[in-house]
């Protein structure tokens, strides 16, 4: 039986169906009907898509992740020059 089996959707068709809801020209039951996709789906696109956008214009979040990146960077380059120094200092002493 294979009445339980669950449809992925892609990323495109799900940010396609929260936008036609965002828009509200048609009801989330007239799209549920013609995108066949239980309501509550849509109604879930269109939250998650909602949260999103916000993040998308926040930039106190964008300017964290750039911060996080350069921290990021700062460090593997620590990480290298240590890495070189410690071989350096074995070949040294002879270990």
């Amino acid at each position: 039986m294979m009445a339980n089996m669950r449809t992925k959707r892609t990323s495109e068709f799900k940010a396609k169906v929260a936008l036609a809801a965002i828009r509200g020209d048609q009801t989330v039951a007239e799209l549920a009907s013609l995108y066949k996709v239980h309501p509550n789906q849509i109604t879930n696109w269109k939250r998650q898509a909602q949260e999103q956008m916000v993040a998308a214009f926040d930039s106190k979040k964008s300017k964290s992740i750039k911060d996080d990146e350069r921290l990021k960077e700062e460090l593997y380059r620590q990480i290298g020059q240590l890495k070189v120094e410690l071989d350096w200092l074995k070949k040294k002493s002879g270990l």
